[in-house]
């Protein structure tokens, strides 16, 4: 069975992302998905002091671990002033001190959604740009604008031209991941 990280780009309770990425992830056949909490990975804000006085956090190394034991990652971005929520950005600055291509070469579907019709494409734009000099191999992308007023839990994304849009491209995810 394939193991499929998913990731909500947010430390929020409520992240939307999170919901997308669990969603998304879950619709993958034949994959167990595991959801990463960033909070389980709280580390100091990354400096070259800090790294030198004191090493990499061990929460660095347990997000790699991660990554590297999954067959693919499902991530959907939360934006926070055009860019990446600060806790992403201070956990993808120290792993990427273990390992500059931290993503390891897995298959990646980069997800991004916000409650306002952009669906953070400020910061979906900065990763598909980013992700793949870090060793990400994104094999699908898709944006969800209006979040509540496109997606539910029971349903999923509930606008018909959206919902084909996204499976598309997780059909091309699901290919990308092989048998």
């Amino acid at each position: 069975m394939k193991k499929i990280i998913a990731i909500g780009a947010s430390t929020s309770r409520n992240s939307i992302n999170r919901q997308l990425a669990a969603w998304a992830a879950s619709r993958i056949p034949g994959a167990r998905s595991d959801l990463l909490d960033l909070n389980m990975f709280e580390m100091p804000i990354y400096s070259a002091d800090r790294e030198n006085g004191g090493g990499i956090p061990e929460a660095a190394t347990k997000f790699l671990g991660e990554i590297r034991g999954s067959h693919g990652v499902v991530i959907s971005m939360a934006e926070h002033n055009g860019a990446y929520t600060a806790a992403f950005k201070n956990i993808f600055d120290w792993v990427s001190r273990l390992e500059y291509k931290l993503w390891s070469e897995k298959p990646m579907f980069l997800l991004s959604t916000s409650p306002g019709a952009r669906g953070a494409s400020s910061v979906f734009q900065m990763a598909l740009n980013t992700f793949p000099r870090l060793g990400a191999d994104i094999r699908a992308s898709f944006s969800l604008p209006s979040f509540n007023d496109n997606f539910t839990l029971e349903e999923g994304i509930t606008d018909t031209d959206l919902a084909v849009a996204f499976e598309s491209q997780l059909k091309l995810y699901i290919e990308a991941l092989g048998d």
